[in-house]
């Protein structure tokens, strides 16, 4: 290698040359050489290095080595082979220019360790993203553990290059950044705090990817599309992104709407405001019209039954309807919404149903529906919820019943 790097140094002096003029003309020559060949050999390397696991990577029924070629792992090893190169033959081209092949040295150890730190980093990458693809890990929080790790391995590759440049060693960083804990706590308190609050959200399982979730603080409504070290985004329903801290999910109260998408419905929660002066005892008339209504038919019977026979075995005077027990069109009502709701084809029989009287306002006597929509999706939701109600409000009238309304005056 010695004769072949001073081969036009000899060539030089040969001519005539004097040791100065052939040493810097032998270098001149040299690096050309060397820079033609080092692009050369990075050219082959790339073609025919990467192409070659590109191909493996096409036929190979592993996604795996597919996230390698994306993640770019290939290329950047095919850088190795023209750096090793250079590394190798730079001692024997300046060996007459001590200093500068001390620098250049040194500007190439810097290089190699970049080098590995863009390796590692694809390949931490490539984890990421093989990882979530596959179901297990889809809603974990990955970017924040490959973050983790980046961090780690940026620090060590600062250590190495700071060691290179300085002359000292490692041990001699590493006692110096223990007595700048404080400082580099300060620096890094956020990074500190996510990393923290990306261990205790996976460990807790506290939101996944994927998760509706709810924060008003930072106006939040809607799917969790990433989490890594420092944030957590949600795009809204709007598609809007909003960014939230990661260490607030766990100091701060939010919103986890997964326990209702992993239910068996999503409930329903509404009242109706009836007009209080509306609400009345059944007449015989009343009855005998509500009889027709198939779902009450039979409660009705049964319940005027049981009802008759109270107030017969009880000697209850009928001839005011507030003595004894009686049927009330609200309360009717209240079973008619349970009946409708029970026979309802989207709404889960194995959930609570439930029709309930509210405490009277100065709007009215709220009546609520409680109950859930075997459907989860919102459109779908929504839909069904207006479709019970639409039915409900255009019921009341057959029980003499009104639903309270603002009455504003007519302008004359």
């Amino acid at each position: 290698m010695k004769e072949l790097t001073r081969y036009f140094y000899y060539f030089f002096l040969e001519k005539g040359f004097s040791e100065n003029a052939a040493e810097y003309l032998n270098l001149i020559i040299g690096i050309s050489i060397l820079t033609a060949i080092l692009f050369i050999t990075d050219l082959i390397s790339k073609k025919v290095f990467a192409a070659i696991f590109k191909a493996y990577a096409s036929r190979s029924k592993n996604t795996f080595d597919d996230y390698l070629v994306k993640n770019k792992t290939f290329d950047y090893l095919a850088h190795i082979i023209p750096l090793s190169l250079i590394i190798w033959i730079l001692p024997e081209l300046f060996i007459a220019f001590p200093t500068a092949e001390k620098y250049l040295e040194l500007l190439f150890d810097i290089m190699a360790i970049v080098l590995i730190i863009w390796i590692l980093r694809s390949v931490l990458r490539t984890f990421r993203d093989f990882l979530k693809s596959l179901p297990s890990f889809k809603d974990k929080p990955i970017d924040s553990y490959v973050q983790v790790f980046m961090i780690f391995v940026w620090f060590i590759g600062a250590i190495l290059i700071f060691s290179s440049i300085t002359g000292k060693s490692i041990w001699t960083f590493l006692t110096a950044l223990g007595a700048m804990s404080a400082i580099i706590l300060l620096i890094f308190k956020d990074t500190i705090l996510g990393f923290v609050a990306s261990i205790q959200v996976a460990v807790n399982d506290t939101v996944r990817i994927g998760d509706w979730i709810t924060m008003e603080k930072y106006g939040a409504d809607g799917d969790v599309i990433e989490i890594n070290l420092s944030s957590v985004k949600v795009q809204n329903f709007d598609k809007t992104i909003t960014t939230i801290p990661t260490y607030n999910l766990i100091s701060e109260s939010f919103r986890n709407w997964r326990g209702m998408m992993d239910s068996g419905g999503r409930r329903i929660k509404r009242s109706l405001l009836i007009k209080t002066s509306s609400i009345a005892f059944l007449s015989e008339e009343d009855h005998k019209r509500l009889e027709s209504i198939e779902l009450i038919k039979d409660y009705l019977k049964t319940a005027q039954s049981i009802i008759d026979s109270f107030n017969k075995e009880h000697n209850i005077d009928k001839s005011v309807p507030v003595n004894g027990r009686n049927l009330s069109n609200m309360g009717v009502f209240r079973i008619y919404v349970e009946s409708y709701l029970e026979n309802h084809p989207y709404i889960n029989k194995d959930m609570t149903i439930m029709s309930r009287q509210l405490a009277p306002t100065a709007q009215g006597t709220p009546l609520e529906i409680y109950a859930f929509s075997n459907d989860k999706v919102w459109k779908n939701y929504e839909k069904i919820m207006a479709d019970i109600f639409d039915h409900l409000l255009s019921t009341i009238p057959y029980f003499n019943l009104e639903v309270f309304e603002l009455n504003y005056p007519t302008k004359n």
